[in-house]
């Protein structure tokens, strides 16, 4: 489900209200924790922390007019997703998320290759996500994108 919301603060204000304090928590808690260097911004539909252009001007080799993508948050219909770049690119920090995950919550982790599912917003662990968003850099994200996508 994406947005049209031009802001964050509109696509938080769109969401029905079982969704909002989620929403704004996961918001907080990356903002507090993403290293400096990553901007935050609408994002194919969803909030999401880029590196921008005037930091990597080549921006994302699929769409390049776009800054590069790293992280994003979104309100699916079913589930309330996380999407970390960084944990499709580079194994150690998955195998470390992976291992981690059940320190957190009781939940069982639901997770594709980039994208952590959450379809109980209680069972968000907001500490683990803080900690997953400040693991790696923009100069860190740069070097494993090029390693691993650019041409």
């Amino acid at each position: 489900m994406t947005s049209t919301a031009a802001t964050p603060d509109e696509y938080i204000d769109s969401l029905p209200e079982d969704r909002k304090a989620a929403m704004s928590e996961l918001r907080k808690v990356i903002i507090k924790n993403i290293p400096k260097g990553f901007h935050e911004e609408m994002s194919y539909g969803m909030i999401g922390y880029v590196v921008p252009h005037s930091i990597y001007p080549a921006g994302y080799h699929c769409t390049p007019k776009l800054p590069l993508p790293f992280l994003s948050i979104a309100s699916q219909k079913n589930f309330i997703a996380v999407y970390n770049m960084g944990m499709y690119a580079d194994e150690k920090l998955l195998n470390w998320f992976v291992s981690e995950f059940p320190k957190h919550t009781t939940a069982k982790l639901d997770m594709g290759k980039s994208c952590i599912r959450f379809k109980k917003p209680e069972q968000i662990p907001y500490k683990l996500i803080g900690e997953l968003a400040s693991k790696m850099t923009v100069k860190d994200w740069i070097e494993v994108y090029e390693k691993n996508y650019k041409k």
